[in-house]
C-alpha cells in the first residue's frame, strides 16, 4: 500500500491511532462519537497538516503491489521436481562423458554430444513454459486494483475539492458520494442529503439486491451485510448522495482484505493429484534407479577392479578406468531409460486437447492442469446468485383484486430474465385487461426509473433490478383493451410501458426513503386530471390505504377481512422467498390540482421537504401486489441430479440471506420439499461458532450456506481440503476471489463475473451455467482416463528398458542400446501413440460413477505386476535378439547367414572383454545395406561389429512398445471386445512412429548419429516374431485380471475401511 505498507510495524500515534490495530467499531457508534474520535468536523474537514500527518502514519490508500518472486527464483523452481532432477544429473553425466571420450579420440562424439543436448533441451523448454504459467498467477491482483476507485468529492479547510485522487485519501476524511460514483475507502456514514441513499455491493458481499443505507449505528458485531451505516470501497452508488467519513484505507478497506486473502490463497496452492502422484512416482523411480544402478556395479565390479589375496588379505590391486567408464556410461543409460522424458510433453498435448474439447461446451480453462483436476472433483461450492440463479429479478407472482369486495385473483408469472418474451402470465386475459390489471400495469410501468435494453442476445437492466423486473411484467401484461401495438413505436422493448408513460406523464416523484419504504410519482392523465400513483413495502402502503380497488374498477372501502386476506397472502409470498411491492393510486389531489410542475407553485413547497410525503400518500386505494425473487437458472436442477448421480455434494455458499437461499436451494433440488434443513443450513457466523465444522461438512447430501463473508468461503475451502476432498469453487463477485484462489478448481462465471475472480480463478463459464461445469467434469474424468492409459504406456515401456540394460550387464555381453537411442524411444517414438491414446473414447456410465480419490493409485500393485512381466519380457525380447544375431544363422526358420557374419558362442559373447587371449579367434566381414563392416582387431567385432545386433535390439524394442501401445487402449478389456479401430488416432500414430524409425534407419547421416544400420527383410521377419508375443502375453494378464478383479476391489475396499477407521 505504498509508503503505508513500508512504515508497517513503526507506526506512531499522531492523531489517530493505527486502524490496523484499533478496536473502534464506527458502525456501532453515532455520527458525532466518529467524528470527535477521529478528530473532524464533517463542515471543515481535515487541514492540510493533519492529512499528512496521516498519510505518514497510514499511507496511500492503495492496494499492496506484492513482489512477485523473482526470475532466478522462478527458474530454481522449476528444478524442485525428482524427475527433472534426474533427468539434469544424467545429462551432465552424459556431456562430462561425452567430452572424455572425445578427448580419447573416440569415434561417436557427434552420438555422444546429441543426447545431452537433447536432454538440456527438453529440461529449457519445460522451464520455460512453468516460469511463463508462474508470472501470470498473480492477475488476480491487479485486476483487484481497477475496481478502486479513481477520485473522490472531498471537504479539506472547509473548501470542497473535486476528482481529488481517491489514493490520496486518509482515515478522518470528509467524502461526498453521489449517485453513481464508486466508493473510494471504507466510510460511515454521517449524513443523508437525499431522503435515500442505496449501494450496490453484490459483488463484495454477494447480495443480489442493492442496499438501503442509514446513518443508524448498528450492533458491533454485526456481519458485513448489516453494516448498514457503511459503505465500502469499489462497491457503487446506484440512488442518493450523502456525506461519509472514511474509516479505512488500503490494505485495511474489505476490499484489502480480499486483495491479503487472495495473495495468502495464492502462496498455498496445492500441485493437483496428478502431480503428486508423478512426484511420488518420481521418488520411487529415483529409489529404484538408486538400487538398479548399485546391483550393475556390484554385478561387473569384477572387470574393472581385480586383486590377489595374500596372506588372506587382499592385495595388489588393480584398476581399469576405461572399463570404469564404460559401466558407468551403462548406469547413465539406465537412468534415461528408466525416465519418461516424452511424459511431460505428452500430458501438456492431451491437457490442451482436453481444453480444446472443453471450450467447445464453454468451459474456458485457465491453468492447465485443472482438466485433470476436474476429474476427481468431490465437492462443488457453489455461489447463488448468478450462479444457480440468473442474477435477473423476474416477477414470478401477480395477485390482482377480485370481483368483489374480499376476494383475491392470483395469477404465475413465467420468465428468469429481463427478457420480455421470456414465459408468459398464465391464465391471462389476453387483450381484456380489466380496471384493476390496467391500474397495476400502469403504477408498475409510470412509478418506475429503471430501462432495459437489448445488448446483443442478452436482455441488460439500468437502474434498480426490481423497478427492471416491473417493466418486463408491464411488457408480459401487454396492451390495454382498445389499445395495440400501432399506440407505440416498433422495434422498442418496452413498448407497452412507453404507451402508459405516454397517457399519463409524469410531473413530480416522490423519492422512496427508509421510514414510509415507497416510492410516489404524480402524473397528468391525459384528461387532465391529477393523480398520485405509489409503489412499495406492502405492509406500509396498506397502512396508509383507505380503499380497495375491484375487478371492475369501482372502489370500496377497504374493510378488515379485505385487509387480512391482503396480510396472508403478503405472508404466503414471503415465506416463498419472494419480495413483495404493493401498489395503490389516489385520484383526488386538490393541493395539486392546477400544479405542472413549475417551482413557484403554492404546492411544490410540499414536495420540497420529504416529511410530507407520509402525508400526500394518505388514503389511497389499494389494487394489487406482486412478488419477485433472483430466479433459479432452468438447467440448474437437473445439473444437480447430475451431480448426486456422480458422487458429488453440492454445497451453496451465498452472501443472500437464508430464507431466500433455502427456497431456491428447495426449488432446484439441493434440499428436497419438506426435508429438515435445520442441521444443514447454517449463516456464515453460525458454522464459525459451531463446535464440530468438519462433521458438519461430512454430512450427505447438500448443504447450505448463507449471509458467508470471504473469510467463511475461504474456511470452508480449506476444511473440506483438509479432509482430503477436491474442491471446485463457483463465484463471480469480488467477494469469491480468495475462495476461487484457494480451491483445487476455481470456477468463475464469464458474462457475470467480475475480472478480479476470473482472474483468480483456474476456469471461466462463457455461459454462466451451472450444468456447463457438470459436462466439464465429465470431460476431465474422461481425459484422466485417458492419460492414466498413455502413462501406463510410456513406464510399461520404460521398465522394458530398464530390464534391457540390466540384463545386459547382469550377462556380461556387450552393450546393446546407447542412451541416445532410448532417448529417441522415450522422446520421438513412443510419444505419438501415447499423445494419440489421449483420444480414446469415453465411457458411457463415467458420470454415473463415483469421484476417484486423490489418493488412488495411478499404477495399482496389479497393474505393477502386469508392467513388471511386460518389462522383464521386452528385456529379455531386445537382449535376446542381440544374443541370436551373434550366435544363431537361423531362428525360427527365418534365415539370418544372408549379411555374411560370423557366429560366435554365448561363452564367448559373455566373455568378450577377454577376446584378446583368445588363440585362433577370427571373424569374417559382414554387410549392412551398402556398408560393408570388416575388422583387422578381430576383438572389434564386439564392439563397433555390435552395430547390426544393436538395430535388431532397437527395432524389436520399437515394435513391442508399438504392440504395447494397443494393450494400453483398455486396461482390462481384450483387443477382441476393444478392437484397434476404436481409436483410428492410435492406429495413425503407430504408422508415424514406424515411419520415424525407418527415417533414422535408412537415411545415411541420421543412422550414423543414432549408430545404427538398415535391416534385410529376414531380419524384419524376426523382429516381428521377436516382439508380437507381447500381445499376447498381456491378453493372458488381462484375462486373469478379468477373472480376479471382484476380489481385487473387495480387498481394497477393505483395507480402504480399515483405514478410515
Amino acid at each position: 500500500m505504498g509508503k503505508g505498507g513500508e512504515d508497517y510495524g513503526k507506526r506512531e500515534k499522531i492523531g489517530v491511532e493505527s486502524h490496523d490495530k484499533c478496536d473502534f467499531h464506527a458502525w456501532s457508534k453515532d455520527s458525532k462519537e466518529c467524528e470527535e474520535y477521529y478528530k473532524v468536523n464533517h463542515e471543515f474537514g481535515l487541514s492540510a497538516a493533519e492529512v499528512e500527518k496521516r498519510r505518514q502514519i497510514h499511507g496511500y490508500n492503495e492496494l499492496e503491489k506484492h513482489e512477485g518472486a523473482s526470475i532466478f527464483k522462478l527458474i530454481l523452481e522449476q528444478f524442485n521436481d525428482t524427475l527433472v532432477r534426474i533427468l539434469l544429473f544424467a545429462a551432465i553425466i552424459s556431456f562430462v562423458l561425452a567430452l572424455y571420450d572425445g578427448e580419447e579420440g573416440g569415434e561417436m562424439e557427434i552420438t555422444a554430444f546429441v543426447e545431452p543436448l537433447v536432454i538440456f533441451l527438453i529440461l529449457i523448454v519445460n522451464a520455460i513454459v512453468g516460469i511463463w504459467q508462474e508470472s501470470n498467477a498473480e492477475k488476480a491482483l491487479e485486476a483487484l486494483k481497477e475496481i478502486q476507485s479513481e477520485h473522490a468529492t472531498v471537504i479539506r479547510d472547509g473548501k470542497k475539492i473535486s476528482n481529488l485522487p481517491a489514493k490520496e485519501l486518509v482515515p478522518g476524511d470528509i467524502v461526498e458520494l453521489r449517485v453513481g460514483d464508486k466508493v473510494p475507502a471504507d466510510m460511515r456514514l454521517l449524513s443523508l442529503i437525499s431522503s435515500t441513499v442505496r449501494v450496490e455491493q453484490g459483488s463484495l458481499t454477494g447480495e443480489s439486491e442493492a442496499v438501503s443505507k442509514t446513518v443508524k449505528a448498528v450492533a458491533e458485531n454485526t456481519d458485513i451485510q448489516g453494516k448498514k451505516c457503511m459503505v465500502f470501497g469499489g462497491t457503487t452508488v446506484v440512488n442518493g448522495n450523502c456525506i461519509c467519513l472514511v474509516t479505512q484505507t488500503g490494505m485495511n478497506t474489505e476490499i484489502g482484505k480480499v486483495h491479503s486473502q487472495i495473495h495468502e490463497a495464492s502462496q498455498n496452492e496445492d500441485d493437483t493429484p496428478l502431480k503428486k502422484k508423478l512426484n511420488e512416482f518420481g521418488e520411487l523411480l529415483t529409489m529404484i534407479i538408486g538400487v538398479i544402478c548399485a546391483l550393475v556395479w556390484l554385478i561387473n565390479v569384477k572387470y574393472f577392479l581385480s586383486w590377489e589375496y595374500v596372506d588372506g588379505w587382499p592385495k595388489n590391486f588393480k584398476f581399469s578406468f576405461e572399463k570404469c567408464t564404460y559401466y558407468f556410461e551403462i548406469a547413465v543409460a539406465l537412468a534415461v531409460a528408466a525416465i519418461p522424458e516424452g511424459l511431460p510433453a505428452v500430458i501438456t498435448t492431451c491437457l490442451a486437447l482436453g481444453t480444446r474439447k472443453m471450450a467447445q461446451k464453454n468451459a474456458l480453462v485457465r491453468k492447465l492442469p485443472s482438466v485433470e483436476t476436474l476429474g476427481c472433483t468431490t465437492v462443488i461450492c457453489s455461489d447463488k446468485t448468478g450462479t444457480l440463479t440468473t442474477n435477473q429479478m423476474a416477477v414470478s407472482k401477480l395477485v390482482a383484486m377480485g370481483s368483489r369486495i374480499g376476494t383475491l385473483r392470483s395469477f404465475n408469472v413465467e420468465g428468469t430474465t429481463y427478457d420480455p418474451f421470456d414465459g408468459k402470465i398464465e391464465d391471462w386475459p389476453v387483450g381484456r385487461m380489466d380496471s384493476n390489471l390496467q391500474m397495476i400495469a400502469k403504477i408498475a410501468a409510470v412509478c418506475n426509473d429503471a430501462s432495459v435494453e437489448q445488448s446483443g442476445q442478452h436482455y441488460v437492466a439500468s437502474g434498480m433490478p426490481t423497478e427492471a423486473a416491473l417493466k418486463v411484467l408491464v411488457e408480459k401484461m401487454g396492451f390495454p383493451a382498445g389499445l395495440n401495438e400501432s399506440s407505440s413505436g416498433h422495434g422498442e422493448v418496452l413498448r407497452c410501458c412507453q404507451l402508459w408513460n405516454k397517457m399519463d406523464q409524469r410531473i413530480a416523484t416522490l423519492e422512496f426513503d427508509r421510514d414510509r419504504k415507497s416510492m410516489g410519482v404524480i402524473v397528468n392523465s391525459g384528461t387532465g386530471k391529477k393523480s398520485l400513483l405509489v409503489k412499495g413495502a406492502v405492509e406500509n402502503i396498506l397502512e396508509r390505504s383507505s380503499y380497495v380497488q375491484l375487478l371492475d374498477g369501482s372502489v370500496l372501502e377497504l374493510d378488515q377481512y379485505s385487509r387480512e386476506l391482503i396480510l396472508q397472502s403478503l405472508h404466503d409470498m414471503s415465506t416463498s422467498a419472494l419480495r413483495c411491492l404493493g401498489f395503490a393510486y389516489k385520484g383526488d389531489l386538490a393541493a395539486f390540482e392546477t400544479y405542472n410542475g413549475d417551482e413557484d407553485h403554492p404546492a411544490h413547497e410540499l414536495l420540497l421537504n420529504p416529511s410530507n410525503y407520509s402525508s400526500i400518500e394518505s388514503e389511497l386505494v389499494f389494487v394489487g401486489l406482486v412478488g419477485l425473487r433472483d430466479p433459479p437458472r432452468k438447467e440448474v436442477r437437473q445439473a444437480i441430479e447430475d451431480c448426486k448421480a456422480a458422487g458429488i455434494r453440492v454445497m451453496v455458499i451465498t452472501g443472500d440471506n437464508k430464507n431466500t437461499a433455502e427456497a431456491i436451494c428447495r426449488e432446484i433440488g439441493v434440499f428436497l420439499p419438506y426435508d429438515d434443513i435445520s442441521s444443514r443450513s447454517l449463516t456464515g457466523k453460525e458454522f464459525m461458532d459451531h463446535p464440530d465444522q468438519r462433521n458438519h461438512l461430512r454430512q450427505d447430501g447438500g448443504l447450505l450456506f448463507s449471509r458467508a463473508e470471504p473469510r467463511h468461503k475461504q474456511e470452508i475451502v480449506r476444511l473440506l481440503k483438509e479432509d482430503g476432498e477436491v474442491v471446485a469453487m463457483t463465484g463471480d463477485g469480488v467477494n469469491d476471489a480468495p475462495a476461487l484462489k484457494l480451491a483445487d478448481i476455481g470456477i468463475a462465471m464469464g458474462i457475470a463475473g467480475t475480472e478480479v475472480a476470473k482472474e483468480a480463478s483456474d476456469m471461466v463459464l462463457a455461459d454462466d451455467n451451472f450444468s456447463t461445469i457438470v459436462a466439464a467434469v465429465g470431460e476431465g474424468r474422461s481425459i484422466y482416463n485417458n492419460m492414466k492409459s498413455f502413462i501406463r504406456y510410456m513406464i510399461s515401456s520404460n521398465i522394458g528398458e530398464v530390464a534391457s540394460i540390466f540384463l545386459t550387464a547382469a550377462l556380461g555381453i556387450p552393450e546393446g542400446m546407447i542412451p541416445v537411442q532410448l532417448l529417441w524411444v522415450n522422446l520421438v517414438t513412443d510419444g505419438p501413440p501415447a499423445t494419440a491414446l489421449g483420444f480414446n473414447p469415453p465411457d458411457t456410465d463415467i458420470m454415473k460413477k463415483p469421484p476417484r480419490k486423490s489418493d488412488d493409485s495411478l499404477i495399482t500393485p496389479w497393474i505393477l505386476f502386469r508392467y513388471l512381466v511386460i518389462g522383464f519380457y521386452v528385456g529379455l525380447a531386445t537382449v535376446g535378439v542381440f544374443i541370436i544375431w551373434y550366435t544363431h544363422h537361423t531362428f525360427l526358420f527365418i534365415d539370418l547367414s544372408g549379411d555374411g557374419h560370423s557366429i560366435v558362442t554365448y561363452s564367448q559373447l559373455a566373455n568378450w572383454d577377454q577376446c584378446s587371449t583368445w588363440e585362433g579367434f577370427s571373424v569374417s566381414p559382414f554387410n549392412a545395406g551398402s556398408q560393408v563392416f570388416t575388422f583387422d582387431n578381430p576383438c572389434d567385432y564386439f564392439r563397433g561389429g555390435k552395430i547390426k545386433a544393436s538395430t535388431l535390439s532397437l527395432s524389436v524394442l520399437v515394435a513391442i512398445e508399438m504392440f504395447n501401445s494397443l494393450n494400453a487402449l483398455s486396461e482390462d478389456g481384450s483387443l477382441l471386445t476393444m478392437p484397434p479401430w476404436v481409436n483410428p488416432w492410435l492406429l495413425l500414430a503407430m504408422f508415424v512412429s514406424f515411419g520415424l524409425h525407418f527415417l533414422i534407419l535408412y537415411v545415411p547421416f541420421l543412422a550414423q548419429v543414432f549408430g545404427i544400420v538398415p535391416l534385410s527383410l529376414n531380419e524384419w521377419l524376426l523382429v516381428l516374431a521377436v516382439a508380437f508375443p507381447v500381445i499376447l502375453i498381456d491378453e493372458v494378464l488381462k484375462f486373469v485380471g478379468r477373472c480376479t478383479s471382484g476380489m481385487r476391489y473387495s480387498g481394497s475396499s477393505r483395507h480402504s475401511k480399515y483405514k478410515a477407521e
